[in-house]
This record gives structure tokens, sequence and C-alpha cells, in this order.
């Protein structure tokens, strides 16, 4: 017998921290490669390292800054709601770890917003 997907599954709140938590490791993984290439631009001189932190300079760079900031809570949190399911007995709070990443991450990325105008 075929085994077709439930599509009450994807309205669940597990489901939604299950793809914020995928979706956010991935562009963290994507990040990695940028971020090793601007450390790797004070290698080739001072000149290259000034050039590239006028680039960052740029408001859509900060933009960026900012949704890094926030993959990186959002993905953290994510982490630990999965600890605390794998290792905890926490039936009853997993709702609540979902609402609390999110407001985390809301607040992580509000923070560092209001730090880039200050």
């Amino acid at each position: 017998m075929k085994r077709r997907s439930d599509s009450r599954a994807r309205s669940h709140p597990a489901y939604w921290a299950f793809l914020m938590h995928r979706l956010s490791g991935l562009g963290l993984a994507l990040f990695l490669p940028l971020h090793f290439w601007a450390l790797g631009q004070a290698l080739h001189g001072a000149a290259a390292l000034d050039r590239f932190l006028k680039l960052a300079d740029l408001p859509l760079f900060k933009a960026a800054e900012w949704g890094l900031v926030v993959l990186l809570a959002l993905h953290m949190m994510g982490g630990v709601r999965l600890l605390l399911i794998e290792f905890g007995n926490v039936r009853d709070l997993r709702k609540n770890w979902i609402a609390g990443a999110v407001g985390f991450a809301a607040a992580a990325g509000i923070a560092f917003a209001l730090s880039l105008w200050t």
C-alpha cells in the first residue's frame, strides 16, 4: 500500500519548527564560504581588508548581518528545542518552546537592529 503524505501534519507547529530549523541551518551553511572569503581578505593586506570593510558599511550588507543574527537565533533555539525533546520529558512544553524560539529570534533581531543605528 502506498503511503501518502498527510497534509494535516504541515499545519502543526512542530512541522514549522522543524522547517525553520532546517532552513536556518541551510542559510548558515550557505553563509560560511562568504565568511571565510571575508576573513581571507585580511591575508591579502590592509588595503584589501579596507575595501571589504567599506563594502560592509553598505545598508544591504547591514540588512544581511541582521538576517544572519536572526538565523543564528532561530537555529540555536531550534537546536535547544530538539535537545529537550530528545533528552527530556517535556511533551507539554513543545509548543511553548516553539513560541519561545520565535520570540527569542525576534528579540535578538530587534536588539541587533537597534545596535546598528546607535
